[in-house]
């Protein structure tokens, strides 16, 4: 196809909070769509979207351009910032894009809004093109001042840190600066011999969005529409085609073809990295044989409060150890359960509560053995394979709980052993989402509160599905009659429709952490949460991974403050108490959990949860497992049946007769993600690996891969169960239910 004579390079996203309104993935389908061979994402002092841009760029066929627009102080306080776009051409461009970026918000003082100083490009600019900025750039800011020499002085500097690689940006924007100094950028560019570049900054994708962007900016500044003295969006602010910039650079076509020349030398996108640690052995075959042998003696430990054991129960530990360390290490993970290990043991050693493990986690021995965990998952019936599967490369995943007020310390004692600047926190992003983005556009039309929020109040707001406002318009008819009926509800709507699911505001992952083997700024852009004293990264949970950074979660949870506190008391009255040697099997304790009186139980304090509770009488341990697993949309249907079974008011019925085994300690019903691996190895001649592909298929719904799941499932109980075809996919769409 016939490319466009044009590429965009200053096109800012929605990562540009509350002043961009494009996403980044639409703005590759945008480049697609207008016939652009490529296109750069730019937004101030952050890079926050690239990844996900530069991804979406690949599957529309189109060059990613990764850039962004730097502040730069004028003076030495950082009180005058002007902006500098930079575009990555090569690794090297793209690490000092993301050391310049962490500079700009990590080095000043929280006052000030983010920027480097002049001097700290030095040594930072290999690999980076420049463009003068346009009117926020400020070269076009001293011309426009009359200040010619001083900005013959900035140019000079400019040519110095980016030799053939520095643009004199010309955009045409209905600005006072830029159209008063175009003629000086012109004369300075041909005197020079320095490049023109043709641009049209832009914050949103077509001109119907512009009182949305409009919208945007007064969120952003918590005004009304009507101020008078207030920031307003450009109307030319949106991503012109190649035949309007034509139009509008006619007379300066070597300015259009600079963007062709310019985007020719930044073919470079984020690398995609293997997991990189900090090393606690040197290297691989130290942590593999550090492993082997914390793991192994561990497992002594551990079993040694058991008393003796048969040499065949023995065994079994044995050999589930070794498959373990085997798949652990041909994964290449050691390191990681050694880092775990390492601040979890620390944790423990300085009286700080450790929750005993939840999550896929609590199926390995190995973490057991290495004290991650508190649970033996042989015991207990858990299956390693949910957690690390030989058959899918993907990160363990650890959830680990800290007493809440002392959670702080752990992160500190990381911090110090791997270096402040390798441990960063992980950033979130707040949406604008259906009620809070009308609360937003109705305050900015200054509509009455009542009214806002009766509308609100109209949008189902189900935790596991969020409606949207098009749903809500097409799904609620008292949502929908006030829209056709009150001009300034559909107004309202209108507005928030445009601006729905863009980021509103930026925060940290709840318990998230990346450790790296070095400074992280040579890994992933860096950004200041201004609540806390940590590094943030500006990269997602998502795209940190992809970036070779591994997460660990550090979960505060309060129920472990609680209960060292209530440890704590009891000793001032001479009871000792040790919370991990407590027995499974006290009949009080059932006794009050029948009466649903918990209060303040972890996961059992809901007042759904408690009437559960007092319907099922649960007698043991695994009774309890079982309804905090169905107490969940779709499972928690079962639990009238579960009761019924357990308290032998209805028969307990098995889907096959070979499933009994796995399923006689829920009365026949699936309540277990591992319940459901075991159905598949049994009945269908699944391996638990392959059984872990089949549950994490039934997760994702995806159809393709549903019905090639499906096939084999029911060819695999055909050939392992003697089962029909019509009963096995009766047994398939059971599990799938789960």
């Amino acid at each position: 196809m016939a490319y466009a004579p044009f590429v965009p390079l200053r096109v800012m996203s929605s990562y540009s909070l509350l002043e961009g309104a494009i996403d980044p993935k639409a703005i590759a389908k945008l480049a697609k769509e207008r016939g652009f061979p490529a296109i750069a994402i730019c937004d101030r002092n952050g890079l926050y979207g690239v990844v996900a841009f530069a991804a979406a760029c690949f599957g529309e066929c189109i060059q990613p351009i990764i850039g962004t627009l730097l502040g730069v102080a004028r003076d030495a306080e950082g009180r005058q910032v002007d902006y500098l776009p930079l575009f990555a051409q090569d690794e090297a461009g793209y690490d000092n894009l993301c050391h310049l970026v962490s500079a700009a918000h990590l080095d000043r003082p929280l006052e000030f809004e983010p920027h480097v100083q002049l001097d700290d490009l030095h040594g930072h600019t290999d690999g980076l093109i420049a463009l003068t900025g346009a009117g926020e750039g400020a070269l076009a800011r001293l011309l426009a001042e009359g200040q010619q020499t001083h900005a013959e002085t900035l140019c000079d500097r400019l040519q110095t840190l980016f030799p053939d690689r520095l643009y004199i940006e010309l955009a045409r924007r209905s600005s006072a600066v830029q159209d008063n100094a175009e003629k000086a950028l012109i004369d300075m560019a041909y005197t020079r011999d320095l490049p023109l570049v043709a641009t049209n900054p832009a914050n949103f994708a077509d001109p119907h969005i512009h009182k949305a962007h409009d919208a945007m900016l007064c969120i952003a500044a918590s005004t009304h529409i009507e101020a008078e003295d207030r920031v307003r969006s450009n109307a030319e602010a949106f991503v012109k085609s190649a035949p309007m910039m034509e139009e509008l650079f006619g007379d300066l076509p070597e300015a259009l073809h600079n963007t062709l020349t310019a985007a020719r030398r930044c073919a470079f996108a984020p690398p995609d990295r293997k997991p990189i640690l900090p090393s606690l052995a040197g290297d691989l075959e130290g942590e593999v044989r550090l492993l082997a042998a914390d793991a192994r003696a561990g497992l002594d430990a551990r079993l040694a409060p058991y008393g003796e054991m048969s040499a065949e129960e023995r065994k079994v530990y044995d050999d589930r150890l070794d498959f373990e360390i085997d798949v652990i290490t041909g994964m290449g993970f050691p390191g990681y359960f050694l880092i775990v290990a390492d601040f979890i043991k620390w944790a423990k050693d300085n009286d700080i509560p450790v929750g005993p493990g939840r999550g896929s986690g609590a199926g390995s021995l190995v973490a057991w053995s290495l004290t991650i965990t508190d649970l033996d998952p042989i015991r207990l019936g858990l299956l390693f394979e949910r957690f690390l599967n030989p058959e899918r490369v993907s990160m363990p995943d650890f959830d680990i709980d800290f007493c809440e007020t002392r959670r702080g310390e752990v992160i500190r004692y990381v911090q110090a052993k791997y270096g402040a600047d390798h441990v960063a926190q992980i950033i979130t992003f707040g949406k604008l989402k259906a009620r809070a983005v009308l609360r937003d556009c109705g305050r900015i039309l200054q509509m009455s509160y009542g009214q806002v929020d009766r509308l609100c109040k109209m949008v189902p707001n189900h935790p596991t599905d969020a409606w949207t406002l098009p749903r809500t318009l097409n799904g609620s008819a008292e949502f929908r009659r006030e829209y056709d009926n009150q001009p300034e509800v559909k107004r309202l709507v209108d507005l928030a429709m445009d601006l729905e699911g863009f980021p509103r505001n930026s925060s940290t992952h709840a318990a998230g952490v990346v450790i790296g083997d070095r400074p992280l700024a040579q890994l992933v852009p860096l950004y200041r949460d201004p609540r806390s004293d940590m590094p943030v990264t500006q990269f997602d949970m998502k795209h940190v991974e992809s970036s070779g950074l591994v997460k660990f979660d550090f979960l505060g949870l309060k129920t472990l403050s609680v209960l060292q506190k209530a440890v704590k008391l009891l000793e001032k009255r001479g009871i000792a108490l040790d919370l991990s040697s407590l027995a499974w099997d006290d009949a009080a304790v059932y006794k009050l959990l029948q009466s649903g009186n918990t209060v303040g139980v972890f996961q059992l304090e809901s007042e759904g949860m408690r009437r559960t509770l007092a319907a099922v009488k649960p007698t043991n341990f695994g009774d309890i497992i079982a309804l905090v697993s169905l107490y969940r949309p779709g499972p928690m249907d079962n639990i009238p049946l579960f009761g019924k079974r357990k308290n032998g008011e209805a028969e307990i019925a098995y889907p096959h007769e070979k499933l009994e085994g796995i399923l006689s300690e829920t009365y026949g019903i699936f309540v277990y993600q591992e319940q459901v691996m075991q159905a598949a190895q049994i009945l269908a001649g699944y391996s638990l690996g392959d059984a872990d592909l089949l549950r994490r298929a039934m997760g994702k719904k995806v159809q393709a891969e549903m019905d090639a799941q499906r096939q084999r499932f029911v060819d695999g109980c055909k050939t392992v169960s003697q089962i029909d075809a019509k009963q096995a996919n009766e047994l398939f769409d059971l599990i799938d239910k789960f």
